[in-house]
């Protein structure tokens, strides 16, 4: 068979010296993104991916199909009851974007019948996003809140894919859009009480947030007000409301320390009150309601605990420790409502939810808490949306590898669960007919790392399987067990498919992410080589048929383990990846550069950092051996990795890397009409997988 040829990117000299160390990168020009020549490179990579995959484009199309025919394209949300109305979302065949709307409870007393396609004949559209989305390639919503009248409706559109948003406010009732004098914000809007003021944030050159405004709906935004201005580049800013909306709640944070203040939401021009002064590493969360402020802290324990605190004009009261969890817990949440205290926690690798009455009998005000128990030993549990502080029933969503997300209602007072709904899966599917379950791999280190492991029970486990390894592993975000309609297109072709939970995330504590952070980075690197070992090495996949997949920080493991361990993969996916880490934190105009440093290190002033992430950087490491297939996918509009990084990397490998281009092919493909989440539209989303999957599984065959 005959391939095309694969493009080669122009050199041209670029030589800088960092800490002594002479870096040439003849490929540094690729950051100027509105070079001609750059966007003319991209567009031949398109066409040569296009022409070397052509193949598979039968595979792709069925895999689309597969995904569209499994899935409830008219669907309903389950309505949540908020002031005097019913919300929910809603979705149409055909149709890419979803559908909010509502309905008053006083002509619904019980919850509107999930039941049908069709909406209630009394709907009143909150925002159709298909219509805000007409005529525009790409469509996404930074924020979307309804004033606490219920009356407006504030809402930002980003129609690039920048995460740049157009706020705009809509009178519910009328459809007319009322204000869009502000532009150019970043996420999150919050409503005054009275709906007369939102906040809003702006962001910077390097798309840090750093600033809170206040704006007079009506009014030109020359006269908004800037009540937050945050100096120190390692933070950024965000603005909420409380679940009664008596509070504005302003937050500071960097990747290691919080700041927080108070607004009264009924006086949204008076000066706020602070929480707690920001103190170098510790980090907090708040949850207001009334004059009590509950915290979620690491001032005692590296898992976070959670204390409780009264709020008055003055400011805020002393911590006052309510002993919820124990030290090997780790907590990720607390919740105030008016007769249980809700924890979410982690312990032993799994999420769980607490409940903690109230009992004004007891000398602490609170009664004996107990866990809401789930029997699957693989499974993401979590409170779901519960905007009613005095609510009576707690909406839980709970979902496993095997088990689609399915919505329950906990009676707080009779503690039992009752179904209300599970997202539908068309067709024949049988959670029966798949076997979930942990695995262990061992780290060089010795550390056992967790591996969350599903496939068909009639898949041969003798070593011959195609298998998929995915991770992400950064930040400290738990990359917990998720149901995907499109993966059972994976399941059903006989693939093992398993998630790596690598040091790096947080999955088995707190101390899980500073494991695999700063000087311990590389641990994410080898735990997922260990997993791979593992699933070889125990019989689930055949050693020539397994497939990677990660993206952003994610894509920066898949690049890593790409150098580190090549022989491991048949093929690798790299998702809008974090590839030259090295020169993007090292330039702290660039995006969120700073703020990194927390998380990365600072190259620029540290030595031993700059020679660590140097140790590491897929770009700087690649080598002249051979590769596993790879396919690297981005988009050109992506603030958070430029599109930059990706394509150097690219560029590299084909200059050193010695494998054999009709057997491993390096395949690079820009979406030229998004950002960092790929594709907008659902359908379009579902193309964009369809064609990445059949890839890889063309190379596992």
């Amino acid at each position: 068979m005959t391939f095309p040829t694969p493009p080669l990117a122009p050199r041209r000299p670029h030589v800088r010296t960092v800490h002594g160390d002479v870096v040439s990168d003849d490929l540094a020009w690729m950051a100027d993104r509105d070079d001609p020549e750059f966007r003319a490179y991209l567009e031949a990579e398109n066409a040569y991916a296009a022409a070397r995959t052509s193949g598979v484009a039968p595979l792709a199309e069925e895999i689309f199909g597969e995904i569209k025919r499994r899935t409830k394209e008219t669907d309903l949300s389950v309505p949540i009851r908020h002031g005097g109305w019913w919300y929910y979302s809603r979705t149409v065949e055909g149709e890419q974007y979803a559908v909010s709307g509502r309905v008053r409870v006083e002509d619904h007393p019980d919850r509107p019948s999930l039941v049908g396609e069709t909406p209630p004949p009394d709907e009143q559209v909150i925002i159709d996003e298909n219509l805000e989305a007409r005529g525009h390639d790409f469509f996404s919503l930074g924020a979307s809140d309804v004033s606490p009248d219920g009356r407006l409706l504030a809402y930002a559109v980003d129609l690039a894919g920048d995460e740049r948003f157009a706020m705009r406010v809509r009178d519910i009732e009328t459809g007319l859009v009322l204000d869009e004098a502000v532009t150019d914000i970043g996420y999150g809007v919050a409503w005054s009480l009275a709906g007369t003021h939102l906040f809003y944030t702006r962001v910077d050159e390097a798309w840090r947030a750093h600033e809170i405004w206040r704006h007079e709906v009506g009014t030109a935004v020359d006269q908004d007000v800037r009540v937050v201005a945050e100096p120190d580049e390692r933070f950024s800013v965000g603005v909420g409301t409380s679940r009664d909306d008596r509070w504005i709640v302003f937050g500071i944070g960097s990747k290691t320390t919080s700041e927080y203040h108070l607004l009264d939401a009924s006086s949204p021009e008076s000066p706020p009150v602070v929480v707690a002064p920001r103190a170098d590493g510790v980090e907090y969360d708040v949850e207001p309601m009334g004059d009590e402020l509950l915290l979620l802290h690491n001032r005692h324990r590296p898992n976070f605990e959670v204390a409780r605190a009264t709020i008055s004009s003055g400011g805020v009261g002393e911590w006052q420790p309510l002993d919820l969890t124990t030290p090997d817990e780790y907590a990720t949440g607390v919740e105030a409502f008016t007769d249980v205290i809700v924890v979410s926690l982690r312990s032993g690798g799994q999420t769980s939810v607490r409940v903690v009455p109230r009992d004004p009998a007891a000398p602490s005000g609170l009664g004996e808490p107990f866990d809401i128990a789930f029997a699957e030993p693989v499974r993401s549990v979590g409170t779901g949306d519960n905007p009613d502080p005095h609510t009576d029933v707690l909406q839980v969503v709970y979902s496993s590898l095997v088990t689609p997300q399915t919505i329950y209602d906990y009676d707080l007072t009779t503690r039992e669960l009752t179904l209300v709904k599970r997202r539908e899966v068309l067709g024949d599917y049988d959670p029966e007919a798949y076997v979930q379950h942990l695995e262990w791999a061992k780290a060089d280190d010795g550390t056992r790392v967790p591996m969350s492991v599903v496939h068909r029970r009639d898949t041969p486990l003798d070593g011959t399987a195609p298998g998929f390894l995915y991770g992400y592993g950064a930040y400290g975000l738990s990359t917990d067990p998720w149901f995907s309609v499109a993966r059972l297109s994976l399941l059903d072709r006989g693939f093992v498919f398993a998630v790596a939970h690598v040091r790096g995330g947080s999955e088995m504590g707190r101390g899980w992410y500073d494991d695999g952070k700063m000087e311990h980075k590389e641990h994410t690197f080898t735990d997922f080589v260990a997993c791979a070992d593992q699933l070889v090495s125990a019989g689930f996949v055949h050693p020539r048929r397994l497939a990677a997949e990660g993206g952003s920080a994610g894509g920066l493991l898949i690049g890593a383990v790409a150098n580190l361990a090549p022989d491991r993969f048949r093929v690798l996916h790299a998702q809008v990846p974090f590839v030259d880490p090295l020169t993007t934190i090292l330039d702290p105009s660039m995006p969120l550069t700073v703020a990194e440093w927390e998380e990365w290190g600072n190259p620029v002033d540290d030595p031993a950092a700059y020679r660590r992430m140097k140790g590491y950087s897929p770009y700087e490491n690649v080598g002249p051996h051979p590769y596993p297939a790879i396919l690297v996918t981005t988009s050109i509009n992506d603030t958070r990795v430029f599109v930059t990084e990706p394509a150097k990397w690219v560029a590299r490998l084909r200059e050193v890397a010695t494998s054999d281009p009709a057997t491993a092919p390096i395949l690079f493909r820009t979406e030229l009409t998004a950002g960092h989440a790929g594709l907008s539209g659902r359908y379009d989303a579902w193309r964009q997988l369809a064609w990445e999957w059949a890839v890889l599984v063309d190379q596992t065959r």
